[in-house]
């Protein structure tokens, strides 16, 4: 399991074609990729299971705790991304609600994207 961030200050500022935002990057696939927007209630679950294929969870609103095989659950946030390898078990809760994109695809390389969360 591995911890990413792709908060406004991860970001670039792009000016071109008269442009003024900040964009930050998350993941570029060339196979066939899954994108779905999941949403966790109060005290919502996605029960602890294998990964088929590498997945990313990018936490868009809200909070809740993700944990792998070990009993540890870590706090996320919205700015929050969290990678998950093929194979890898984990699970997903949140007490007070949680809206998160997960992308699913064979070839996902989050690092070469976004910084590592400190």
């Amino acid at each position: 399991m591995e911890f990413y961030k792709f908060s406004k200050d991860s970001g670039k500022r792009i000016s071109k074609f008269d442009s003024n935002f900040i964009m930050s990057r998350i993941i570029q696939t060339d196979k066939a990729t899954n994108i779905g927007c999941m949403h966790l209630d109060q005290n919502g679950i996605v029960g602890f299971h294998q990964a088929v294929v590498p997945q990313l969870l990018v936490v868009i609103t809200g909070e809740g705790y993700v944990r792998n095989d070990s009993e540890e659950y870590f706090k996320v946030q919205s700015g929050d991304a969290v990678f998950w390898e093929k194979d890898e078990w984990h699970e997903t809760k949140s007490d007070k609600g949680l809206t998160a994109i997960v992308i699913e695809s064979v070839e996902l390389k989050p690092s070469l994207f976004m910084p590592l969360k400190k």
